[in-house]
C-alpha cells in the first residue's frame, strides 16, 4: 500500500483531542489471552540473551584498560580500538536486520542466526584476548583492530536477531512489556557483574593483567555460548517463511544469476531502510530515546567531577567512594524500577508510563543542584534512586513500543521487518552514545577546567560543571517527552491494528473490558 494511508493515520491521530484520546483509552482496557502469555520461563530465557548482549559489550569496553595498562599502548590508539569498529554498525546491523527478516528456512527467521552468533562471539572473545607476549604496539593494535572488526561481526549476527525475536514473541499490547521489563531485568545483571572484571584480572593466581584477561575472557566466551544459545533452542517464532522447496531452488538457480539476486537483494534492503525511515512513530521514539540516553551519557562524567572537585574539594579517593555508592545505589534502583514501571504500563498505558517515569528522572536530575552539598555528602544519594528511572523507565517500553509499530508497521506495508525496526533503533542508540561520549570532552573544557589546579578550580568552572551536569539531562528529557506526546499508538490503536491484521490472517481477538 502507499505511504498516503500511513501519513492520513498520524495525522488524524495526532490531530485528536489528547484529553478526548486519554479518556477513550481509560475506558477501554483489553485483557491478555492465555495464548497470548509468555511463560515466566521462557520470559527469562528470553531475558538471558539481554545478559549475554550487555556482557560481551561491557565486557571488551571495560576490558580494553589492559591494552594500556598491561601492554603499555598509547592511550589514543587504545580509543581507536574501542571506536573505530562501531563504524561499522552503520552497515552490519540494518544488513543483519533485512537478511533475519527475509531468511526462508525449517527452523525461522530468527532462532539460526541467534544460535550462530552466539557461538560465533563467544569464540571470538575468547581468542581475541590471547594475546602474544613480547609483541610491538603496532602489532597488538592490528591484531586486535581486525579480531574486533571479526569480533563485531559475530556480535551482530547474534544482538539483531535476538532483539527482533521480541518484538513478535507476543502480539498482546501489556505482555510485550511484561516480556521488556523480565528482558531489562536480566540485562541489568550484567552491570553488576562486570565491575569486578577489572579485580578479577589482577588477582594473584594469574602471572599478570594480561594473563588474566586471558583467562577471564575464556569464561566469559564459555558463558556467552551456553547461555545465548538458550533463546534459539526454546523459543519459538510467531511469523516464518516457509523454506523452499529444492525444485523452487532449481528453478531461481536456472532464471536468477547471481549478479542479479545480489542487486535485487540490495535495492530491496535499501527500500526496505528507506521504508523504516518513513515510519513516524518509530521515529519518534528513536528521538526519545536518543534524547534520553544520549542526554544521561553526555554529563555521565560530570558527575564524577562535580563530586569530587565540589562536594569534596579536589578529595579523588573520598569522591570516588561515594561516586561508586552512589552508582550501586542507582544500579540496584534500577532492578525496582523496571518492576514499577511495567506495573505503570499496564495500568495507564505506555505513553503515560514514559512520561511519569522520565518525569521522575527529571526530578533526580533538579535534585542534584541541592543534594550535591559539601556540608552534607551524603545527601547526594538521594537523587540515584530518582534517576535511575530514566534508563529504568525508557528501555522497558522501548522494546514493548516498537514492537506495537511493528504491527502499525505490517498493517500498511504487509510486511513483517522487525528485523530492519530493531537494527536502526539500536544503531541509533550506538551512534548517539559515540557522540555523546566525544562531545562529553568538549563540554567540559568548555567550563574551563584543568586538572592540574586539583581542588583550585575557579568558581566559574564549579558552577558550569554543575550547571551542565543538571540543566542538559532535564532539557533531553523534556525533549523526549514531547517526542512522545504525539506517538499515536495508543492502547486502543494498537488493538484496532490486532483486529485489523488477525482479520487479515482470519483470527480471533479479544473484547474490551
Amino acid at each position: 500500500m502507499s505511504n498516503d494511508r500511513s501519513d492520513a493515520d498520524d495525522v488524524s491521530s495526532v490531530s485528536m483531542s489528547r484529553a478526548l484520546d486519554d479518556q477513550v483509552a481509560a475506558k477501554k482496557h483489553f485483557e491478555t489471552r492465555p495464548e497470548d502469555r509468555i511463560s515466566l520461563p521462557h520470559k527469562i530465557i528470553y531475558g538471558l540473551g539481554a545478559f549475554v548482549n550487555n556482557l560481551l559489550a561491557a565486557a571488551i569496553g571495560g576490558m580494553v584498560i589492559v591494552l594500556n595498562l598491561g601492554l603499555g599502548m598509547n592511550p589514543a590508539l587504545v580509543g581507536l580500538l574501542g571506536a573505530l569498529p562501531r563504524l561499522t554498525d552503520a552497515l552490519t546491523d540494518p544488513l543483519m536486520g533485512y537478511i533475519s527478516d527475509n531468511t526462508r528456512s525449517r527452523w525461522g527467521r530468527r532462532r539460526p542466526y541467534i544460535f550462530i552468533g552466539a557461538i560465533l562471539s563467544g569464540v571470538i572473545f575468547a581468542v581475541l584476548w590471547q594475546l602474544p607476549a613480547g609483541q610491538s604496539e603496532n602489532f597488538y593494535f592490528w591484531y586486535f583492530l581486525v579480531g574486533s572488526f571479526v569480533f563485531y561481526l559475530g556480535y551482530t549476527i547474534f544482538a539483531t536477531p535476538w532483539v527482533a525475536l521480541g518484538y513478535e514473541l507476543t502480539p498482546d499490547y501489556h505482555e510485550r512489556t511484561r516480556l521488556m521489563g523480565v528482558q531489562n531485568f536480566m540485562g541489568q545483571l550484567a552491570y553488576i557483574v562486570a565491575p569486578w572484571f577489572l579485580l578479577i584480572m589482577q588477582a594473584e593466581m594469574f602471572d599478570g593483567m594480561v594473563d588474566g584477561a586471558a583467562y577471564l575472557a575464556v569464561a566469559i566466551g564459555a558463558l556467552a555460548i551456553g547461555v545465548g544459545v538458550l533463546p534459539a533452542i526454546f523459543l519459538r517464532e510467531r511469523f516464518s517463511h516457509p523454506e523452499p522447496t529444492a525444485e523452487q531452488v532449481a528453478e531461481r538457480a536456472i532464471k536468477v544469476t547471481l549478479w542479479t539476486a545480489v542487486c535485487r537483494n540490495m535495492k530491496l534492503f535499501l527500500a526496505g531502510f528507506a521504508t523504516t525511515l518513513k515510519v513516524k512513530p518509530f521515529l519518534k521514539l528513536c528521538a526519545a530515546t536518543f534524547l534520553v540516553f544520549n542526554g544521561f551519557m553526555l554529563i555521565s562524567s560530570f558527575q564524577f567531577y562535580v563530586i569530587i572537585y565540589y562536594v569534596f574539594g579536589g578529595n579523588t579517593e573520598l569522591g570516588a567512594e561515594y561516586a561508586g555508592w552512589s552508582g550501586t545505589l542507582g544500579a540496584i534502583s534500577t532492578f525496582i524500577v523496571i518492576g514499577i514501571v511495567t506495573w505503570m504500563s499496564t495500568r495507564f498505558g505506555k505513553r503515560k508510563a514514559f512520561f511519569i517515569a522520565i518525569g521522575i528522572s527529571m526530578i533526580g536530575y533538579g535534585l542534584k543542584w541541592f543534594c550535591y552539598n559539601p556540608e552534607m555528602p551524603l545527601l547526594l544519594l538521594l537523587p540515584a534512586p530518582l534517576m535511575a528511572f530514566g534508563l529504568g523507565g525508557l528501555f522497558t517500553l522501548m522494546g514493548s513500543m516498537i514492537a506495537d509499530v511493528c504491527d502499525y508497521d505490517e498493517l500498511n506495508t504487509y510486511e513483517r521487518r522487525e528485523g530492519m525496526f530493531g537494527s536502526i533503533y539500536w544503531w541509533v542508540v550506538k551512534l548517539g552514545m559515540a557522540l555523546a561520549l566525544a562531545a562529553g570532552g568538549f563540554l567540559l573544557n568548555a567550563t574551563g577546567f584543568d586538572v592540574a589546579l586539583g581542588g583550585d578550580q575557579s568558581a566559574q568552572t564549579i558552577f558550569l560543571m554543575r550547571f551542565f551536569d543538571v540543566s542538559v539531562p532535564v532539557l533531553t528529557s523534556a525533549l523526549a517527552i514531547w517526542a512522545v506526546y504525539s506517538f499515536s499508538i495508543t492502547e486502543e490503536r494498537a488493538h484496532e491494528i490486532r483486529q485489523e491484521l488477525e482479520q487479515r490472517r482470519g483470527a480471533a481477538v479479544p473484547e474490551a473490558v
